[in-house]
């Protein structure tokens, strides 16, 4: 594949014996509510009360473990209190909507390159490790393609190439990679801020469940 943009041309070389499909999972299935379903809607109610009940600093230093950027902590914080996830997820997706491109990127310099081995032992470490598993086991091939793609993204559009990578496969990110190199500035800054929102919103419902399960209070 060429990928050209921004006066260079970028070549990164298909990966032999590899299918790759050109789209990924950006927008999950619909599924009928279930008796599960609302349950975990009950589940969630009690879990964001723990969010609630934080103090300011408290609970914009659990927000930046979403996002990293101080300014979407502050306002979802501010944005206090909130009755359930969803509540909780429109909030982010107003605060990620009034960002400005400067604190975009404070938030993608907190997410690792894809296919880097994610070192660590914090909530953020953890996260990402989840996040980019479709790499485990990867081809030693379909890495080193990777790291390739990486380059010449960020030599593109200097920044980190950011994906919802939760159940894409190593092939899958590669394809969205590749695919993504044809964009314009313009065009790529709207496909990173949704997939930015796409992370922070799974980010929102473990940090409510790590709240559950640990019982943390201001």
């Amino acid at each position: 594949m060429v990928a050209r943009g921004l006066g260079a041309t970028h070549e990164i070389p298909p990966v032999q014996g590899v299918t790759i499909r050109t789209s990924c999972a950006s927008t999950p299935p619909r599924v009928p509510v279930s008796t599960a379903c609302r349950r975990g809607d009950r589940e969630a109610r009690v879990t964001v009360e723990r969010l609630n009940a934080l103090s300011g600093e408290r609970a914009r230093d659990e927000l930046l473990t979403c996002c990293a950027s101080r300014r979407w902590a502050d306002a979802v914080a501010a944005g206090r209190p909130y009755a359930g996830l969803e509540a909780l997820r429109s909030a982010s997706a107003a605060a990620l909507a009034d960002l400005d491109w400067g604190e975009v990127e404070k938030a993608l310099a907190a997410h690792p390159r894809i296919g880097d081995r994610v070192r660590g032992g914090d909530r953020e470490a953890a996260w990402s490790r989840g996040e980019q598993s479709g790499v485990d086991g990867a081809a030693a091939e379909l890495r080193k393609a990777l790291v390739e793609g990486n380059r010449a993204y960020e030599e593109r559009f200097g920044h980190v190439f950011l994906i919802c990578a939760t159940g894409l496969s190593a092939a899958e990110m590669l394809a969205a990679l590749r695919a993504r190199l044809a964009n314009d500035p313009g065009t790529e800054r709207e496909v990173v801020r949704d997939e930015l929102a796409k992370i922070v919103d799974l980010r929102l419902a473990k940090l409510l469940n790590g709240l559950g399960e640990t019982g943390e209070r201001a």
